[in-house]
Formats: C-alpha cells, structure tokens, sequence
C-alpha cells in the first residue's frame, strides 16, 4: 500500500495505513488474520500496541535502555516451514473461550514486560524466561501452532543455551525468535547447523515502519484508488 501511495505522489499516517491493510486483508480478502502485523509494520519501533473493545488501536513507544542489550540475545532463524496463517489463526480463534486462561496470562505478560523494560532493569535473562512461558501458553492454543519439526528445533536450541523463544506471527512455521546469551549463539547455531532448511538471519531492531527506499519519477499513471475512509 505505501507503494501505491506512492505512486500517487502522497504519504499515508502509519495508523491509516495499518487500517487499510487490515481492512483489505480482513474485508475485502476475506482473510482470518489479527492486526499486530500490520500495526506493527506500518509503525516501526519497540511499541506496546493495546487493542481496545471499541475498535481503538493505541500504539504507545516503550523507551529502554535494555534494548540494545535485549537486541543482542535475540536471534532469528527462518524455519523452511511456509503456512497459510489464516488456517492457523481460524484454529485459535474457535478454541478461545476455551483457552481463556492462557490469554489472560498473555495479556498479563505485556504489562510485566513494558515494566521491566522502562524500570531498566540490571539483568535481562528474564525476557527469555517469560519468552519461554508465552511459547509454551501459545502452543496450548491450538494445535497447529506447533509441530514436531518446530519442537525439535526449540528443544534444541534450549539444550544448547537458549533460554526461550517463539515462533513469530500465527505459527505452524515461518521465523523462530530465540533468546540466548551472545556467549552462547555459536553454541546455539552449532546445534541447529544440520537441521534441513534452517536458516540463521541477523537483523536489528527497525525505528521506522513501512517507508520509501527509493521513489523515482514515474511516466506511467494509475486509475485513482478508492478507499474507505479510515
């Protein structure tokens, strides 16, 4: 969408453009998909996103000076596994009632989390520890979150130094986020060097969300775009 913006010669505000992709996604695919992705995307950062009851997305910035420690125990490997994630979400979304315990604990974690990390606590191997707990409440919401290639790539990573970590986005595949000492990583990538498919990709913590690498003039138009108003 920001490309088509583009295009156009016109910037969006990063909560709009969220909104619409949503809404393409939601409403006009007819996909089952959450709104993290697309709030986190078109705004960038290390943020707390609350999701209110009336429709109010709140995306506040979380300020730490344990961010650049936290940004060196992560690590992100690219499972090979490719899934449909509105199959895995349509999969949690009719079992929520049921998991209502472990979403209220997910809940609580956010604000255990935002509060250590502004208190700038000394230590940060706690992170991984909840890590581990939330990836553990996020497998018991279905079972497709998981499977045995995932289980056997987070067992282990955890043998190897690891303290926790999760499958990114709906599950079922894609990235694995893990949470290990940077003493420990060559450890951890040793252990996971002759799992087929597997892929380690360093990345950095991005301040900014969906923006314009390059916009040269164009000698082409596009039919105007019509869009809800958002």
């Amino acid at each position: 969408m920001s490309a088509l913006f583009s295009i156009r010669k016109q910037t969006i505000e990063p909560l709009k453009l969220a909104r619409l992709a949503i809404h393409i996604e939601q409403e006009k695919l007819r996909e089952i998909v959450g709104y993290q992705d697309q709030t986190l995307t078109a705004h960038g950062g290390f943020n707390r996103i609350d999701f209110l009851p009336d429709g109010t997305i709140d995306v506040a910035p979380v300020f730490s000076p344990l961010l650049p420690k936290l940004q060196n125990h992560l690590m992100l490997f690219y499972t090979g596994h490719s899934r449909f994630a509105s199959d895995v979400a349509k999969s949690k979304v009719v079992n929520f009632k049921k998991n209502a315990s472990r979403l209220h604990r997910l809940r609580e974690m956010v604000d255990e989390v935002t509060d250590r990390l502004q208190r700038g606590e000394k230590e940060i191997f706690w992170f991984g520890e909840l890590l581990d707990e939330a990836w553990q409440l996020k497998k018991g919401l279905s079972d497709k979150i998981s499977n045995d290639s995932i289980d056997e790539i987070y067992s282990r990573a955890k043998q190897a130094g690891a303290l926790g970590g999760k499958i990114l986005g709906a599950g079922g595949g894609g990235f694995m986020l893990l949470f290990a000492p940077p003493e420990l990583q060559s450890q951890v990538k040793s252990a996971l060097s002759n799992i087929p498919k597997l892929c380690h990709i360093p990345f950095e913590f991005e301040d900014h969300g969906s923006h314009f690498l390059l916009d040269r003039e164009h000698d082409f138009t596009l039919t105007k775009l019509h869009s809800p108003d958002f």
